[in-house]
């Protein structure tokens, strides 16, 4: 095997932070999109505990975790020094307290929940983030890093849930700086389209090309 292979599902928010990195990097691998409920034994055979993303190295090591694989990617090529632009205690807030009420909010029958309450306090995590962009235009200073990669599609669909209403919060800057991260180039590369991969499919690899350092001009894919 000469490249990774990395299993992914489009929509997911973990696999996108991993696919932003390997992306921005420059990491040629091979993709293959899968279907949550009919998960390829190729990928439980890697991992057995079924979620992605999943990067398979071409030594052969595994690593299942999505912000390992943002590391992995990183060491070997940083063009835009996303590993600078990294703070851990504002990601475990994302995939901790945020996480839990996105979670509920979005999906409060399968938690029997009030989404409300959890939308609430969702919104006092956004709100920190919008005090931190008011001092600068993106999380970790003025470009873009692995914070901002990492947070982006949690935020992205907390806003999802129901747009009306997030238009109408007092966030002027998570909106902007979720509107021109989602119009990147590097957003709209992460986000192409591709059939569930089955075994005998020729490979797919990625990212189709090579991403500009900080170019926000053409608009992103959705959904």
């Amino acid at each position: 095997m000469n490249d990774p292979i990395l299993y992914s599902f489009r929509r997911c928010p973990y696999a996108m932070r991993a696919r932003l990195a390997l992306s921005v990097s420059n990491t040629r691998c091979e993709l293959r999109e899968i279907k949550l409920s009919a998960k390829p034994e190729a990928m439980l055979h890697a991992s057995p505990k079924g979620t992605v993303p999943v990067l398979v190295t071409p030594d052969g090591a595994v690593i299942d975790q999505s912000l390992d694989i943002m590391h992995w990617a990183l060491a070997s090529n940083d063009p835009e020094s996303w590993l600078d632009r990294h703070d851990a205690s504002l990601i475990a807030a994302n995939d901790g307290r945020f996480k839990h009420d996105l979670d509920r909010y979005k999906y409060p029958d399968r938690y029997d929940v009030d989404a409300l309450a959890h939308r609430t306090g969702g919104l006092e995590f956004l709100r920190e983030l919008e005090d931190r962009l008011t001092e600068a235009p993106y999380l970790c200073g003025s470009s873009r890093g692995l914070t901002d990669a990492a947070l982006i599609p949690f935020v992205r669909q907390f806003a999802a849930v129901d747009p009306e209403w997030f238009e109408r919060q007092e966030l002027p800057q998570v909106r902007r700086w979720l509107a021109d991260y989602l119009a990147s180039p590097l957003f709209a590369t992460i986000m192409l389209r591709l059939p569930v991969w089955s075994p005998s499919d020729a490979p797919v690899f990625f990212p189709p090309r090579t991403i500009a350092p900080s170019d926000n001009s053409l608009a992103a894919t959705d959904g």
